[in-house]
């Protein structure tokens, strides 16, 4: 008695926490889990406004130790207020006491008791007001009270209609937003509807509280409420994070940066995730499963559970791979092992990538850890190298034009790298004068590269017209000759024009004159005579 009277005064003193103190004196092993919680709160109250309104209590006078283990604090005509010793030791107000607690209370406000407090502290409960008021005869009925049907008829209405107009408010609300914002990433009006579906269950879940249902219905309709208010919860909470992940994703596809677009499905799916984990601990714990056990039994299965899903594990830490070292972005064409493409989307367990020939491979994220990434998209410069083979037939004044038009090209293609580049006459092939054009573009992707490619080619091939340089087929020709003195036995026909010293000598020189004759100084070979 004293543990309650304490308690509730500290709870009138706006201590609301003190309540749960109240409730542990009461005995509530007869009452179902699911709405222990609840009810043992409803009949606190209930019970403190019966001692308010039958008499004052002398702490002192109570005996510690009553005969047969009980003490009677009021006795009336619908059942006495009792503190019986538990098997445990405990002392309780007793289980009777609880189940006649409402109709002692509604006969108290009837015909009050002499000494009862004339203004209780204490506040009825709702549905104790509204049955006093009520005649008899809403008060008879099959399963449930007349007063009772009629008042969950009006809680049904009630919610469904404040459904109704949360879901038109959101839905008009969200239309004017997106015609303010065009540029928006567009979705259905109808995206945040769960929110009007958790608004009519929560108002049924709180009206079943007013209308003091007995035990088995209210177990029966809380289960059914509940699981709504919950199922609603994660839902809305579903369409709250797809709204949230439209806004990222416009302002991401308004920033030059790609890293953006890696980062925001990363943290959708990490909400949803939270999401659906915290929506299993409320639901568990709305319908009184002992989540602590759980989440301990949880801790003592980790070991076994990390075993078990070791290849989700490697997946989930090669996805925070790609999130802190960025090996790619969204877009870019890489190349994974034997996989190449453009990588369309990151997840948690897997990436997936997009193949030149358009299929759709699905690497696990576990691969990226270990593997080599070559990010084709992360060049600053795309390069190009190829061999152009002229005609054997090409003079080097010609070779010399045409490889300076080529640089001026390059000079004048906007794309192209103009500090570094190479286009040389490079070397002699079996049936073409090779020359080697090594050339970088900037641009942003693969489809302004082909395009700069292709127009750069062209007009190689359209300076090449202008030249009249002409371009070398594979071709081999084989040169037969037939020497009269061979033929005539004549041994003088092998006896060497010059020695050797002489030959390399002669080419030496012929070989400054022409450099000399390159480089300006005025020296023009001439022809070479052969002995």
């Amino acid at each position: 008695m004293t543990t309650y009277i304490t308690a509730m005064e500290a709870v009138n003193k706006g201590q609301k926490e003190q309540i749960k103190e109240a409730v542990s004196t009461l005995d509530l092993s007869g009452i179902s889990e699911l709405i222990r919680d609840s009810k043992g709160r409803e009949l606190a109250y209930a019970l403190s406004s019966v001692i308010e309104r039958s008499k004052a209590v002398t702490l002192n006078s109570i005996k510690t130790k009553p005969a047969n283990d009980k003490y009677v604090f009021g006795s009336y005509s619908q059942g006495q207020v009792e503190i019986v010793k538990q098997l445990d030791g405990r002392w309780l107000f007793s289980e009777k006491t609880l189940a006649a607690l409402p109709a002692i209370l509604e006969g108290l406000l009837e015909k009050p008791a002499s000494q009862g407090t004339k203004e209780p502290k204490v506040s009825l409960p709702f549905y104790i007001k509204i049955r006093s008021q009520l005649p008899d005869a809403l008060k008879g009925g099959f399963l449930l009270e007349h007063w009772q049907w009629i008042g969950l008829f009006f809680v049904i209405v009630i919610g469904s209609i404040s459904d109704k107009i949360l879901a038109w408010f959101l839905a008009r609300n969200i239309a004017v937003w997106q015609r303010k914002h065009p540029d928006s990433t567009r979705f259905d009006k109808a995206v945040l509807r769960p929110l009007g579906l958790m608004a009519m269950a929560m108002i049924w879940w709180s009206g079943l509280g007013l209308l003091g249902l007995p035990d088995t219905a209210l177990i029966i309709l809380s289960v059914a409420v509940k699981l709504l208010v919950s199922l609603s919860a994660i839902w809305s909470a579903f369409r709250l994070v797809d709204v949230l992940n439209s806004l990222m994703v416009t302002k991401a596809l308004k920033t030059e940066n790609k890293f953006d677009d890696l980062l925001v499905p990363l943290i959708v799916k990490s909400l949803k995730v939270f999401i659906v984990v915290i929506g299993i601990i409320f639901s568990a714990d709305n319908l009184n499963v002992d989540v602590t056990s759980l989440l301990a039994g949880l801790g003592l299965g980790g070991l076994a559970f990390a075993l078990a899903a070791k290849d989700l594990l490697g997946n989930f830490f090669g996805s925070l791979t790609v999130l802190l070292d960025r090996p790619f972005q969204i877009g870019d064409w890489v190349v994974i092992g034997d996989v190449e493409g453009s990588v369309e989307q990151v997840g948690f367990r897997s990436t997936q990538i997009r193949t030149f020939y358009n299929s759709l491979i699905t690497l696990p994220n576990a691969l990226l850890t270990t593997s080599k990434i070559d990010n084709m998209g992360a060049r600053r410069y795309r390069r190009m190298k190829t061999m152009l083979g002229l005609t054997y037939d090409t003079t080097p004044e010609k070779i010399d034009a045409f490889c300076a038009g080529i640089r001026e090209l390059i000079q004048l293609h906007p794309y192209m790298r103009k500090d570094y580049y190479q286009v040389y006459f490079n070397q002699y092939n079996a049936a073409s004068l090779d020359i080697l054009v090594y050339v970088f573009w900037q641009t942003p992707d693969w489809n302004t590269e082909l395009r700069e490619r292709h127009r750069f080619l062209l007009d190689i091939l359209r300076l090449a017209k202008q030249l009249d340089v002409e371009f070398a087929y594979p071709t081999q020709t084989l040169y037969l000759k037939q020497d009269n003195d061979v033929a005539g036995n004549n041994l003088s026909a092998f006896q060497p024009a010059m020695s050797e010293n002489e030959a390399m000598a002669m080419g030496q020189q012929q070989a400054n004159a022409i450099v000399d004759a390159t480089l300006g100084k005025g020296v023009k070979p001439g022809p070479v005579t052969f002995p």
